[in-house]
């Protein structure tokens, strides 16, 4: 089970937003790069970047910080945010990302986003954000019209490499994860699913960490909660290296 350090992206800044609102961000640190250094140095074994610009506006301003970002790290990226193109997604693998996120496209424009998978084969992943069970798109604010189970057979059958799931309503609320809906996803998923939003503490890893054996997760996003230090990143990693012993 991996622990993903979260790193949004925004005006040049690290930020974390609440319930995924634009103008309820939290500004974390002004220098991005010194940001995933930290993680990196407290043991993270893969950095989660959200390109929040490119997610609002639907195109991305922070091409060359990613690229400084990639420079620094001797750990992979996954990327998300405003990819809605081919070009879009070469720009983020120059800049050296390891996969990238796709939320509007593979929901919006499935014939384009099962190109990109065939493109770049095992590095797309779809994200799969929603409130009370309903998918959400263009950086949460438009409706999908959707459930999880609707499009799941779909997206695997386009190539999705891994999904990401977020509970919107949880997000930088520090309120404890969707565990129903996860065990859920990662029960029925055929791909490795990532958790995401309200992952507050040790007891919430604990509490995933099964379905990392028994299903199909493959580990958990967190962002305010380590920044702020009701998670402790590397006393969680070692609980799970302790698991696995």
């Amino acid at each position: 089970m991996i622990i993903f350090p979260a790193v949004d992206l925004q005006g040049g800044k690290a930020v974390r937003l609440h319930r995924g609102l634009a103008d309820q961000s939290t500004v974390y640190n002004d220098d991005p790069v010194a940001a995933a250094l930290h993680w990196q140095m407290q043991g993270a074994e893969w950095l989660h970047l959200i390109d929040l610009d490119g997610a609002f506006q639907g195109k991305s301003v922070n091409a060359k910080l990613v690229s400084e970002i990639s420079a620094a790290l001797d750990i992979p990226i996954e990327l998300g945010g405003g990819v809605r193109d081919e070009d879009a997604a070469r720009m983020w693998f120059d800049a050296g990302v390891e996969r990238l996120i796709i939320g509007t496209m593979a929901l919006e424009k499935p014939e384009e986003y099962a190109r990109l998978c065939k493109l770049f084969p095992g590095k797309i992943g779809v994200s799969l954000d929603a409130v009370d069970g309903r998918l959400k798109t263009r950086g949460w604010v438009a409706d999908a019209g959707l459930t999880i189970d609707d499009v799941l057979p779909r997206l695997v059958g386009d190539g999705t490499a891994f999904i990401i799931y977020t509970d919107i309503t949880r997000d930088g609320t520090q309120s404890g994860v969707n565990l129903p809906m996860l065990t859920h996803l990662a029960t029925v998923s055929p791909v490795p699913v990532v958790a995401a939003g309200g992952v507050a503490t040790l007891d919430d890893i604990k509490a995933l960490y099964p379905l990392s054996v028994e299903a199909n997760l493959q580990g958990a996003i967190s962002g305010r909660a380590i920044y702020e230090g009701t998670l402790d990143l590397p006393e969680a990693m070692a609980w799970i290296k302790a698991q696995r012993a």
